[in-house]
């Protein structure tokens, strides 16, 4: 079986943001934040901002993978956000910076097709 074209346009891959605020008062608190943020940079999301990361998903199923992920690797305390984004969406996106300007982060890996 052969993917439809629907399959891989613009509507159909996806991009994760995960929005989070995390308590890091106590040394426990600390470590749990810091584990979540490791586990998001193993499941393959960037941080685009300290408390807000990235991952690019070719497909709607996969997006659901790693949301199940999230969900297994939450601390205990804190509020975690999941934004499912059309690539179409994303490509709107706009980034604005202050005006003393840093290099811009690396650009997520993204399956390209020829």
């Amino acid at each position: 079986m052969t993917p439809s074209h629907n399959a891989l346009n613009a509507y159909s891959i996806m991009w994760l943001y995960v929005m989070f605020d995390l308590p890091v008062e106590t040394s426990a608190q600390r470590k749990a934040a810091t584990r979540f943020r490791k586990d998001l940079l193993k499941d393959g999301f960037s941080m685009l901002q300290f408390s807000v990361y990235i991952r690019h998903c070719a497909s709607l199923e996969s997006a659901a993978v790693h949301v199940r992920r999230i969900r297994s690797f939450i601390p205990d305390e804190g509020f975690i956000s999941v934004l499912k984004v059309t690539d179409k969406q994303f490509g709107e996106t706009i980034h604005l910076q202050g005006r003393k300007q840093k290099p811009a982060p690396p650009t997520p890996a993204q399956l390209e097709l020829f």
